[in-house]
């Protein structure tokens, strides 16, 4: 099927490939993509987004692992997209470990029992690993690390299914191609430059999703 003159992607499909859904919805698995699959963003849900092939094809996707493709040089002077800009995850990540701290010094110190200390520090999740120049992070807020630069962020690896999802009945068997079974990895590395381990059984010979 030919291309549309006027297809524009915004981002392509990581190493390894990705799985795809009908809808935003773990319970309805569709034609996998393939690897490095040129792809346009066109609405998101949550961490799920809707993508645009080429040859009109559409499915859902977790959105955390789609890679970016630049749009260009910013114009000068021009603030980082909110996703991209790592400030305001470092702040978080500060204020994280600064409220760890002092809770685990008030322990030390006798001013808090280990009930007290249970609650203050519940629900703080923070991660950070840095080595010179590299930074990870880890985005509770979408379940998710982040590579950082130094000036961007960059998705490195997920660490949940995408939020904003139906849940699935206790009482229902998950299909195949759901975020739990393979060949979907919400763990699998994506990396800031696109590398990472090939899913098994990635052969490398793969339709083009609708054009079967």
């Amino acid at each position: 099927m030919t291309a549309p003159v006027d297809f524009l992607p915004t981002h392509v499909v990581p190493p390894g490939g990705l799985a795809a859904w009908e809808s935003p919805d773990p319970g309805r698995p569709t034609v996998p993509l393939d690897a490095l699959l040129p792809v346009r963003v066109i609405d998101r849900r949550g961490d799920w987004a809707r993508i645009l092939c080429a040859n009109s094809w559409s499915a859902w996707v977790d959105g955390r692992l789609l890679v970016t493709v630049p749009q260009g040089p910013p114009v000068p002077g021009a603030p980082l997209a909110r996703t991209a800009d790592p400030r305001p995850l470092l702040a978080r990540v500060q204020d994280m470990l600064s409220r760890y701290r002092s809770a685990s010094e008030d322990l030390a110190a006798g001013r808090l029992d280990g009930e007290t200390f249970h609650r203050r520090t519940q629900g703080l999740r923070a991660g950070m690993v840095v080595d010179g120049e590299a930074m990870w992070l880890y985005d509770a807020e979408h379940e998710r690390w982040v590579y950082c630069d130094g000036t961007r962020l960059s998705t490195f690896a997920a660490s949940g299914q995408p939020s904003g999802t139906p849940a699935v009945p206790d009482d229902r068997p998950e299909p195949d191609g759901s975020p739990s079974a393979a060949p979907y990895d919400a763990t699998r590395v994506v990396g800031p430059n696109g590398d990472g381990p090939e899913p098994e059984g990635m052969d490398g010979a793969h339709a083009w999703p609708g054009d079967t």
